[in-house]
């Protein structure tokens, strides 16, 4: 039974904060759940007028509700990499029919301990040698491209193999941020961009601008002439911009830190085939901001419908 200071201290609580007409009943129910922990339910049920039996089959309700979201996010998180924050999931969510706050998504997650991969420091590497091509920034920042292959720009970066470093090449479609080439290797060179090339699947002859920063790897005989072969227009950054290659530039940040991080690669050839289905995962499922909350393809594949 509760003790009559307990019981004393709820009423004179209850009484300060609610009339028992000034409530509704999802509010009084909320209220004796968030207390019950410092305060008789009796006592509340008593105060707030509530049957306690009522009380009982609503708190067992909101708890089925909680433990399906609590379910439901853990599914999300384990489903897309385990790299998913609080504005993903409420968007993945909200796709679902099911309305949470981001501000209860992160409880829930930290509940479970599902911890996003943004937060630890990236290792820097070194610059490469600077390309001085007189070369101007056609792509001028226009990150935003009304045709696929309007525009594709490209970057490098780093993952250690076993002992040894390795780098990742990619080419990316302003139009919808698509991965659309990839490769990696031990060296960073051309021989790493002109394989990226290679994976291409579509026509290179639809191209039409290719930026880059002015990293050595890019100015290549090799990668002069697929330029020049598929008629492509070249665009450099400006020296020590990086923001003049932004896109790229956040694409390689999401994969070092929702690829790279947290991995161990003990080969080349398993390297390869992770990537693989990262950037499978990356133009088919992962939902971007940018995009509206659409995959790549997806996103893609709704502007096509409008421009029939």
């Amino acid at each position: 039974m509760p003790c009559a200071t307990q019981r004393n201290s709820a009423i004179k609580n209850g009484k300060r904060y609610f009339k028992a007409s000034s409530a509704d009943l999802r509010t009084k129910i909320t209220v004796i759940r968030q207390n019950a922990h410092k305060y008789s339910v009796s006592a509340m049920c008593t105060i707030l007028q509530v049957n306690r039996s009522t009380y009982y089959y609503e708190n067992s309700q909101h708890s089925s509700s909680e433990d399906e979201v609590e379910q439901a996010i853990i599914r999300i998180f384990e489903e897309n990499q385990r790299v998913y924050g609080t504005r993903k999931i409420k968007a993945i969510l909200q796709k679902e029919g099911k309305t949470v706050s981001r501000r209860r998504i992160g409880r829930l997650m930290k509940k479970n301990g599902l911890v996003s991969a943004y937060t630890i420091a990236q290792y820097k590497p070194h610059k490469s040698p600077c390309n001085d091509s007189a070369i101007q920034n056609e792509l001028n920042r226009e990150f935003t491209k009304d045709q696929p292959l309007e525009a594709v720009v490209s970057d490098l970066t780093y993952v250690r193999v076993a002992n040894k470093w390795h780098y990742i090449c990619l080419l990316v479609d302003l139009f919808n941020r698509e991965i659309i080439g990839y490769s990696c290797g031990s060296s960073k060179d051309a021989a790493l961009v002109y394989r990226a090339f290679a994976s291409v699947k579509g026509d290179l002859r639809q191209i039409q601008l290719f930026h880059t920063d002015r990293g050595s790897e890019f100015t290549n005989r090799t990668i002069g002439d697929v330029i020049r072969t598929f008629n492509i227009k070249r665009s450099l950054s400006i020296k020590g911009c990086p923001y003049d290659n932004a896109v790229a530039e956040a694409t390689f940040k999401l994969i070092k830190t929702e690829f790279v991080k947290n991995r161990r690669f003990e080969s080349l050839p398993q390297l390869k085939q992770e990537l693989g289905a990262y950037v499978k995962w990356f133009n088919e499922t992962r939902i971007h901001s940018t995009l509206g909350y659409l995959s790549p393809l997806v996103y893609k594949q709704e502007a096509l419908k409008e421009f029939v």
